[in-house]
C-alpha cells in the first residue's frame, strides 16, 4: 500500500505519510485475535482433533480498517507458518460474490499447482485442499460474503490458519468468534489525521480535531480523505474542514460527506477523471486506462492518479508497472457520482475508449513477439510510441500485471449480452496475446474462462456461429485436457451449431474433431466414419491439403482396428495427396506410416521397399529427424529378416545425422522406439 489505504485503513501507513510499515490503533483487536488462534475450540474440549483450519473472522463495514488490520494481523503472525500466507479477494468491486471457481484457481496458481481448465467448484475445492493438505500455510479471504465461500475453500487441517474478512457473521461455519471494528479510539485517530497535516494544525486546535473525529465517527477511509484534503491545503485549519462537513448536513455517512467534499474541490478536470475511474475493470486502473477514459495525455492522467494517491482516493498496487486500486468503500461513490454528473452517452463513448485501447495494447502485445512476420512488425511500427512495448519481456510482464484487469474486460464486454465489434476484437486479441506470450497450455485456465462467456452470450442470443466457435475451443481444452467424453459431447453440438450457421468451417472441423474424440476413446469404427464424413466435405471444397491429412487420420484409425489392408490404402491417398499438393515432407511421413503399417501386416519386404522410398522423399524434404527416425525403422526391419550387418549401417547412418542435430538426439531416439508399438499416436493424427 501507499500513503492511506482507504479500504484497508485499520490503519496502515507507508509512503510519504509515515515510516513504511507504520500501523496506527486497534491493539485490542490484534490481541483478542492473537489469543484466539491458541483458544481451544469445541472439538478440543470434546477431546477429539479439530478435523480443519481454524477460522478468524474480521467484520466491518467497508472502510473500517477491516482489511489493514487482517493485513497487519497476519505480518505479525505469519512466522508461525512455515508454508507462507495465500491472498485472495472474494469480492467484486461492485459487491458481487467472486465464483469459487476463481477463487480457488488462483489460490492453486500461488501454490504453484496447475489448475485444470473447465474444473468445477467442487473439483478445484478438492484440488486445493489437497495441495494443503500437507502444509502449514496462512489464508487471507479477502472481502467475503458469506460462509459458503469461505467453507469452499477451508483446508481440511488445522496446520493452516484462514483469517477472514467480511461485513458480517460467517453463520455456518463453527467455532468462529468475529472480532468485530468500529471506529478507531481517538487517540489513534488524531495520530491518522497528525501524519497528514503534521502535528502543529492538530495540537493548535484539538478540540476542532477532536470533533472532526467525531464528525468522521472514527472511522479510517473518512479520517483518510479529511486529512488528504488538509494536507492538499496547508494553510486551512482543521476547524474549515470540521464547518465544512457541518455544513454539508447529516445526509449520508460520514465517508460519503467527506467524498462529497473531497470531489467537489477537485479541478473539473480531475474531477471527470475521478468520476470515469469508476468504470475502470476489477477497479484497477492505470494511465493508459484513465487516459482512454477521460481523453486525455497519458502524462496527464498519470499525474492525475498520483495526486488522488495523496488525497487518499486511490492505493497504489504493487506491481513493476504504474498500477492503481479503486478502495472497495469508495465504488459506489464513485459510481453514483458518475451517474448524477455524466450522461449515458458519455460514460458509453468512455468505455468505447477504453475498450479501443486495450484491443490496440493487446495488438501490440502480441505483435512484438512475431519479430519474424513482416507484416506484424510493419504494424508495430505503425502504433503510436505510447502504445507500443520495447522488448517481448516488457509486453509479457504488462500482460501479467494486468491479467486480473484485462480478464475483468472481458467479463463486463459481454455482461450485457451484447458482442458488439470492439467487445469481439477484445476477447479475440486477448486469447491472441495470452497464447503467443504463456502458451495454450498455460493459458489454459484463462483461455476456457473466456470461450465460456463467448458461449452464454452467443445461446442467450442466439447466434450459432459464434456458439459453434466458442463450443470448439472449450471442447479442445477439454481434450486436451483429458476430458473426452465431455469434449465429445460439445464437439457435437458445435456440428449442430455450425450447421445451423450454414458455416462450412465449423461443420467440417467438428466432424473432424468428433472422429478424434472417439479415437480416442477406443471407438475406431465410428472413429472412421466421422473422419470419411469430413474428408467428403473437404473434397466437395476442392480442400486438398485437408483432404490428405484426412486420409492420414482415416488410416490411422483402420491400423488402430487392425484392418491393415484399408489402413494402407488410406495412407497411400495420403501420401500422394501430399506429393501432388507439394508438400514433400508430408508425403514421406505418410510413406513412413505406410511402412509401419505393412511391417503390422507381417509384409517386411515391402514395408523395407516403403521405407526407403519415404527416406529419399524425407531425404528431398531435408527433413533430418525425419531421416533419422525412417533410418532406425529400416534397421528394425532389417533384423526382422536376418540382416544385422545392413542394420548396424543403417543404425550408424541415423547415428550420424543425429549428430548433426545434438538437440534432437533423445526425441529422434524415442521416435524410433515407439515405431515399434501399433498404439503410437502416427504423425498424420
Amino acid at each position: 500500500m501507499t500513503d492511506q489505504a482507504v479500504d484497508t485503513g485499520g490503519v496502515q501507513l507507508s509512503g510519504h505519510a509515515a515510516t513504511e510499515g507504520h500501523f496506527l490503533g486497534r491493539t485490542r483487536e490484534l490481541k483478542e485475535l492473537r489469543a484466539d488462534i491458541e483458544r481451544a475450540g469445541l472439538d478440543t474440549l470434546s477431546g477429539k482433533k479439530a478435523p480443519r483450519a481454524r477460522v478468524l473472522l474480521i467484520a466491518g463495514r467497508p472502510g473500517s480498517g477491516r482489511t489493514a488490520l487482517a493485513e497487519e494481523f497476519v505480518r505479525q503472525v505469519a512466522g508461525r507458518y512455515r508454508d507462507g500466507v495465500l491472498r485472495v479477494r472474494l469480492g467484486e468491486p461492485d459487491g458481487t460474490p467472486v465464483p469459487v471457481e476463481r477463487a480457488a484457481g488462483e489460490l492453486l496458481a500461488a501454490l504453484g499447482r496447475p489448475v485444470p481448465p473447465g474444473a468445477g467448484d467442487d473439483d478445484l475445492s478438492a484440488t486445493l485442499r489437497e495441495a494443503l493438505a500437507e502444509r502449514r500455510a496462512l489464508l487471507l479471504l479477502d472481502d467475503a460474503a458469506g460462509a459458503e465461500q469461505v467453507d469452499a475453500l477451508l483446508p481440511d487441517t488445522p496446520e493452516c490458519l484462514v483469517v477472514a474478512v467480511s461485513a458480517g457473521p460467517l453463520t455456518g461455519i463453527s467455532d468462529v468468534r468475529p472480532c468485530t471494528l468500529g471506529g478507531l479510539d481517538t487517540k489513534s485517530a488524531l495520530d491518522l489525521l497528525t501524519c497528514h497535516t503534521g502535528s502543529v494544525r492538530i495540537t493548535v486546535d484539538p478540540r476542532s480535531a477532536e470533533g472532526l473525529v467525531e464528525a468522521c465517527q472514527g472511522q479510517p477511509a473518512a479520517l483518510i480523505l479529511a486529512g488528504g484534503w488538509l494536507a492538499a491545503r496547508p494553510k486551512s485549519a482543521v476547524a474549515d474542514l470540521a464547518k465544512q462537513l457541518h455544513a454539508e448536513g447529516d445526509d449520508g455517512s460520514p465517508l460519503s460527506r467527506i467524498f462529497r467534499l473531497v470531489h467537489a474541490t477537485l479541478p473539473s478536470a480531475a474531477a471527470r477523471i475521478l468520476r470515469l475511474i469508476s468504470l475502470a475493470p476489477a477497479g484497477l486502473v492505470d494511465p493508459h486506462t484513465a487516459s482512454a477514459l477521460a481523453g486525455c495525455s497519458i502524462g496527464a492522467a498519470r499525474t492525475t492518479l498520483d495526486d488522488f494517491v495523496a488525497l487518499g482516493l486511490l492505493r497504489t498496487v504493487p506491481s513493476p508497472l504504474p498500477q492503481y486500486e479503486v478502495p472497495g468503500c469508495l465504488q459506489p461513490l464513485l459510481r453514483a457520482a458518475a451517474e448524477a454528473h455524466e450522461r449515458p452517452a458519455e460514460l458509453q463513448l468512455a468505455r468505447a475508449r477504453m475498450l479501443e485501447r486495450t484491443v490496440r495494447l493487446l495488438q501490440s502485445c502480441r505483435a512484438i513477439t512475431e519479430t519474424d512476420n513482416p507484416q506484424a512488425r510493419e504494424k508495430l511500427q505503425g502504433m503510436p510510441r505510447a502504445l507500443r512495448f520495447a522488448t517481448p519481456r516488457a509486453a509479457a510482464d504488462w500482460l501479467r500485471a494486468r491479467r486480473p484487469a484485462l480478464l475483468a474486460s472481458a467479463r463486463l464486454a459481454v455482461a450485457d449480452g451484447e458482442l458488439d465489434t470492439l467487445a469481439r476484437r477484445l476477447m479475440s486479441q486477448l486469447v491472441r496475446a495470452m497464447v503467443a506470450h504463456f502458451g495454450t497450455q498455460g493459458a489454459a485456465p484463462d483461455l476456457y474462462g473466456i470461450h465460456q462467456l463467448v458461449l452464454d452470450v452467443a445461446e442467450r442470443r442466439d447466434l450459432p456461429r459464434e456458439k459453434a466457435a466458442a463450443l470448439l475451443n472449450l471442447a479442445d481444452v477439454d481434450a486436451r485436457t483429458g476430458r473426452t467424453a465431455e469434449a465429445l459431447v460439445r464437439y457435437r453440438a458445435a456440428l449442430d451449431a455450425g450447421r445451423e450457421a450454414n458455416d462450412p468451417y465449423a461443420t467440417g472441423r467438428a466432424m473432424e474433431s468428433v472422429g478424434g474424440a472417439h479415437l480416442e476413446l477406443g471407438d475406431y469404427d465410428r472413429a472412421a466414419d466421422w473422419f470419411g464424413r469430413a474428408l467428403a466435405q473437404r473434397q466437395a471444397r476442392d480442400e486438398r491439403a485437408d483432404a490428405a491429412r484426412l486420409y492420414g487420420r482415416i488410416a490411422t484409425a483402420h491400423t488402430y482396428a487392425g484392418r491393415y489392408g484399408e489402413a494402407q490404402r488410406g495412407w497411400r491417398a495420403a501420401a500422394a495427396g501430399h506429393r501432388k499438393n507439394g508438400d514433400v515432407a508430408a508425403s514421406a511421413r505418410a510413406l513412413s506410416e505406410l511402412a509401419r503399417v505393412q511391417e503390422y501386416a507381417g509384409r517386411p519386404e515391402e514395408s523395407l521397399r516403403t521405407c526407403q522410398e519415404a527416406v529419399e522423399w524425407a531425404r528431398r524434404a531435408d527433413d533430418a529427424r525425419l531421416q533419422a527416425a525412417l533410418q532406425l525403422r529400416l534397421a528394425d526391419t532389417l533384423e526382422h529378416l536376418g540382416d544385422p550387418a545392413a542394420a548396424r549401417l543403417h543404425r550408424a547412418a541415423a547415428e550420424r545425422i543425429l549428430e548433426e542435430e545434438p538437440g534432437d538426439r533423445d526425441a529422434e531416439a524415442e521416435h524410433g522406439a515407439n515405431t515399434c508399438e501399433i498404439r503410437s499416436a502416427p504423425a498424420e493424427d
